[in-house]
């Protein structure tokens, strides 16, 4: 950061705003896939070049949450005040010219911005051959989250587009493309292809413990508000469900959706989700899913300490609190 401190030091904050979102908490998931697939290939344990890879993801996923906070509004992220909130709140407080919620908001989006062009010069430096690769992960996660704007703002319960979007938006970027960018570090796309066997299923149980987590889980946990997902109104499978399945009363519930629910309102629709049989419907899925990454990994072969490891991120991806 002293290259652009030396330009202008009032530059230092924002610079201090990414590094506390990258280093204020998270589940570092998409490095450690990277790692493992890397480690699964046969990978020396202190190659640099996979420590940039997966700094590299994690600041692309910094990118990400700053965007997404911002179009979903969201108010907190890890416990904390999203970057957009904390700059309007300090653009106000200073009586700055200009509306606040739009200082906010520009602020988050270029500190976002920032991070992707850092996770770029990184995978330059680590992976020069994974250009195709590094493309294709960063079109699937804007374009999943193009589509999951667009079915929001339409009110979907579709089952197949939900799942579409839980593939894209997540799943892919999640284990897919980070174990294949260890492997292809390590010399190795063939194995990298193959891992998607066992990346794919275990992607997809991420994306669906996640939607169970954005309509019932404890925001003190999860670290922001319970029910965030039910008051934007996301298109996720579990919803997809329950509307297949509701009734005309439950149905009236499910339709407040997307509006500014209470409380109450959201325990309604947490029962609906519940009645309808849509929230179990949803974890034998999960559980499904988790045990063909599992069984993919029986015909893979890889180092001991690589599957042991991969069975390890399976269960825990497909059970976390948070």
């Amino acid at each position: 950061s002293a290259r652009w401190t030396a330009i202008d030091p009032s530059l230092q904050p924002f610079l201090d705003t990414l590094h506390d979102l990258v280093l204020g908490g998270g589940k570092r998931l998409r490095p450690a896939f990277c790692y493992w697939g890397h480690q699964a290939a046969g990978g020396p344990a202190d190659d640099p070049r996979v420590v940039d890879a997966g700094a590299a993801l994690e600041l692309l996923h910094a990118f990400a949450l700053a965007h997404d906070d911002v179009m979903d509004g969201s108010t907190t992220r890890r416990s904390s005040a999203t970057i957009h909130e904390r700059w309007a709140k300090r653009h106000a407080d200073a009586g700055w010219r200009g509306e606040s919620r739009r200082f906010g908001e520009g602020v988050a989006i270029l500190v976002g911005d920032l991070a992707h062009v850092i996770a770029d010069h990184l995978i330059v430096q680590a992976a020069p051959g994974a250009a195709e690769l590094w493309r294709d992960l960063r079109s699937e996660v804007n374009l999943g989250q193009l589509l999951d704007v667009l079915s929001t703002a339409r009110s979907s319960t579709d089952r197949d587009l939900a799942t579409r979007i839980a593939r894209y938006k997540s799943g892919l970027y999640t284990v897919e493309r980070p174990l294949a960018l260890g492997a292809h570090i390590a010399g190795e796309d063939a194995l990298g292809q193959r891992l998607a066997t066992y990346g794919q299923p275990v992607g997809e149980a991420f994306q669906l413990r996640d939607d169970i987590l954005g309509a019932f889980g404890d925001s003190e946990v999860v670290g922001k508000p319970v029910g965030d997902d039910l008051r934007e109104g996301k298109p996720t499978l579990l919803l997809a469900i329950a509307s297949e399945r509701a009734t005309a009363t439950q149905a009236a519930v499910l339709s407040t959706i997307g509006t500014a629910l209470s409380a109450t309102d959201i325990a309604l629709v947490q029962q609906v989700l519940i009645d309808t049989g849509a929230l179990d419907a949803v974890e034998a899925g999960i559980e499904q899913r988790t045990h063909a990454g599992l069984a993919a990994l029986d015909e893979l072969d890889l180092p001991a300490e690589a599957d042991t490891a991969l069975r390890e991120l399976a269960v825990f991806v497909s059970s976390r609190r948070h």
